[in-house]
């Protein structure tokens, strides 16, 4: 692996000119083909196999044109103080409202309150229902005014109107706070680099790869069936890793510099060693996020695909395009540690006095150590209180975790701020808190000797069932042989007494089957959240068992150790369960919500712990792969465990710091999306990160290695045997004929650069 990488290190830098012109025509491909697609709107939401979604589907075949998938808005309305509805003056308005929401172009219909039934008992209250023929993500912009309007011209008669529903679902808008988020990155890459164009290699090359991913889902948006959501999420973790990836590559071939070697053979050294852990990295990742694929949810596979593409964009850019760009850079990238700007001036007529004396103190070991080698020690010195303090920080935030609450969200959720928010409250207070929730009973009676006498009896034995306000009468398709009922619950959609009645809805349907023939089931959006939580619950240690198996099996050929890789598997466990504890915290408990503008608490997204546990596994194995194969490099060089640790942690310890920080400021930039799940996910996978580098890769990490001594390293003969040496650790490069380069002359394009480029203190 290393061999091969090197030569294509050397290949880029070697063909600098063509390897960015590749990357430049793809950019342009994409950009071309995202401005030429047609707009793509919300990915249609489904929940194979389960009870909801056979109900959805069946309605599409029994009631033909009935856009069951359709957007849908209330208009509720709330008559002045004192005064009621069914008032001349109030029914007039309404009247006219109605009649203006019917001249929409994609106006399906438009229910009269006052001829629905629509009105409150105490006749405060009522509401006009407006069906469209499209999903409310692919409304057109003027729908969504008339609609907006209509309401205005309503509230000008003296009513209280607000808006509920999807039809007012727009794409999520992201913050001002994610520039905020790339422009910490770029801070922390110079201070990392000491130099404005190596912090500006990883920066430029993680946004072509973003570029290019996300310009690929834009285009491929309407053909697949995208979602908005897609691109925001490959964006976010397309950013974050690409800028990591690059900055591990820039790095080494710093530290190569300072080695002594010099243009083409730093950059071959730099794509063979910290390529290597990029590629095992990246591939950690894809695995999971396309594994997002066993929970059998068409969106979010879709989702996980489309990021682990971006991933495996950031991997071919750091492999291919850094190394050409580096080969424009040449001398304007200075060796690690070298000064820089003012500093580089002052020192240069002692330049070749310090680096000889500073070699010297390093070859003696007395030379100040860094921060990271002064952590290192200290770790190794007490590794059982580090472990032990770490370990018991991390399940104290996990506490929370164990009360977590699942849910896809609804108006009620939404901030109180909001319209749709309003109208949810609105229609709470005239009709009841389960009005919001309205589960679907569909009766298919084909089965039925007489499908009236089946429907009459369902529409009964549904009225006896406790926590039921209200069932309304049964409607038929034109065959006559399924009807659609609505149950109101007493309870708010989101309780444990709705998600009762839905199991002794069903429970029933089994006796009535028995009895009439008749078959129900029941759907509806408090039903489908209620089963997309259940299926994605039981598809969770599924998946764990998947992504952690396939990952332990990578990270064995890796690390080519039976422990090393079961230790990473364990403290992202731990860091997991500390980012869903901090995440239920906030957004479920209330805690700090205030502070990231989290208005409205209530149950987590229900994809959110399995997408989180997706990526989150494939970042922490990131820093895992990151920082130990440096350890494991100077163990099979020859170090002794202890001292391989210190030596890891002296060169990888500031680069993962700075990685971590980065990818931190990144997700935390999609904190201030205006979406619910947007902002959630930016906040679980930067706590994660936080977590994993900072507490498990570089405190706990350290601490088991050094409690394990050699035994980590420990492999059974016959499995070393079998598996494949891929040399991440660069063992191939020390061969005579690879490391030539480390005092070659400079080649035709690097003359000149001779001073620039002298190893100087690390």
């Amino acid at each position: 692996m290393a061999t091969f990488l090197y030569r294509i290190g050397r290949l880029a830098y070697r063909r600098r000119h063509f390897a960015v012109l590749i990357w430049v025509a793809l950019l342009a491909l994409a950009g071309v083909g995202a401005a030429n697609a047609p707009s793509a709107g919300n990915s249609s939401f489904s929940v194979p196999g389960t009870e909801s979604q056979k109900a959805f589907d069946l309605l599409d075949q029994r009631f033909p044109g009935s856009s069951s998938d359709g957007a849908t808005a209330r208009v509720v309305f709330k008559a002045p103080a004192g005064g009621r509805m069914t008032d001349p003056a109030n029914k007039k308005a309404v009247a006219a409202t109605v009649a203006e929401l019917r001249r929409g172009s994609e106006v399906a219909s438009v229910d009269n309150p006052f001829t629905a039934k629509a009105v409150s008992k105490d006749r405060t209250t009522a509401y006009a229902r407006v069906a469209y023929d499209v999903p409310g993500m692919q409304l057109k912009d003027s729908s969504r005014d008339a609609l907006e309007k209509a309401a205005d011209h309503a509230r000008a008669d003296g009513l209280t109107v607000e808006i509920g529903g999807d039809a007012l679902q727009a794409a999520p808008e992201t913050g001002a706070t994610e520039v905020i988020g790339i422009a910490i990155a770029a801070v922390v890459l110079v201070i990392t680099f000491g130099s404005l164009v190596s912090a500006g290699l990883p920066l430029l090359t993680a946004l072509v790869g973003v570029g290019i991913g996300v310009s690929s889902i834009t285009a491929l948006a309407s053909a697949l069936d995208l979602g908005s959501t897609t691109s925001t999420l490959a964006m976010m973790i397309g950013l974050a890793v690409g800028i990591d990836y690059a900055l591990f590559i820039v790095s080494r071939y710093r530290a190569e510099l300072a080695e002594g070697r010099e243009g083409e053979e730093a950059v071959g050294r730099a794509v063979g060693t910290a390529g290597s852990a990029v590629v095992f990295a990246g591939l950690t990742v894809v695995i999971a996020l396309v594994g997002l694929s066993v929970v059998d949810i068409p969106m979010l596979t879709k989702m996980g695909i489309a990021a682990a593409g971006t991933v495996v964009i950031a991997v071919l850019i750091a492999l291919t395009l850094i190394p050409a760009l580096i080969g424009f850079a040449r001398r304007r990238i200075r060796p690690a540690g070298a000064p820089g700007g003012l500093a580089r001036r002052r020192a240069r007529t002692a330049e070749q006095h310090a680096h000889r004396k500073t070699r010297d103190l390093a070859a003696r070991g007395t030379g100040r150590p860094n921060m990271g080698t002064r952590w290192a020690r200290f770790v190794v010195r007490r590794p059982v209180a580090v472990l032990l303090l770490c370990t018991a920080a991390l399940g104290a935030v996990a506490v929370p975790a164990a009360s977590i609450e699942l849910g896809l969200g609804d108006d009620g959720s939404q901030p109180v701020s909001t319209t749709q928010r309003r109208a949810y409250d609105l229609l709470s207070d005239g009709f009841g808190p389960g009005f919001n929730g309205p589960l679907v009973v569909v009766t298919d009676a084909r089965g039925a000797a007489d499908p009236k006498d089946a429907v009459k009896e369902v529409g009964t034995s549904l009225e006896r069932l406790a926590d039921v306000a209200t069932v309304t009468p049964a409607t038929f398709n034109e065959a006559g042989d399924t009807a659609v009922m609505n149950v109101v619950p007493d309870s708010k959609p989101s309780s444990t007494e709705t998600e009762g009645l839905v199991k002794a809805i069903r429970a029933t349907g089994d006796g009535i089957t028995a009895d009439t023939g008749a078959r129900i089931s029941v759907t509806g959006t408090t039903a489908l959240n209620i089963d997309t939580s259940q299926k994605l619950t039981d598809a969770l240690l599924p998946y764990l068992g998947l992504v952690v198996g396939l990952a332990f099996l990578l990270l064995i050929v890796v690390f080519r150790s039976v422990l090393v890789p079961l230790k990473a598997a364990l403290g992202f466990l731990l860091s997991v369960m500390a980012a869903l504890g901090a995440v239920v915290a906030v957004f479920q408990w209330g805690w700090f919500a205030s502070l990231i503008g989290v208005e409205q608490t209530g149950p987590i997204m229900s994809m959110m712990p399995i997408f989180l546990v997706g990526v989150v596994f494939g970042l922490a194995m990131d820093y895992e792969v990151f920082l130990v194969t440096r350890v494991r490099e100077a163990y099979v060089h020859g170090e002794r465990p202890g001292q391989a640790i210190v030596t890891g942690f002296r060169h990888g310890a500031r680069v993962v710091t700075a990685a971590a920080v980065i990818m931190i400021a990144v997700f935390a930039g999609f904190i201030g999306s205006g979406e619910s799940m947007i902002k959630s996910i930016g906040f679980g996978l930067a706590i994660a990160v936080f977590f994993d580098a900072f507490i498990v890769r570089m405190a706990i990490v350290p601490a088991v290695l050094a409690l394990l001594g050699r035994r980590a390293w420990w492999l059974p003969k016959w499995l070393d045997r079998v598996l494949p040496n891929v040399d991440v650790e660069g063992e191939g490069l020390r061969a005579p004929s690879a490391d030539a380069g480390r005092h070659q002359a400079p080649d035709r394009e690097d003359e000149g650069e001779g001073d620039r480029l002298r190893p100087v203190r690390v």
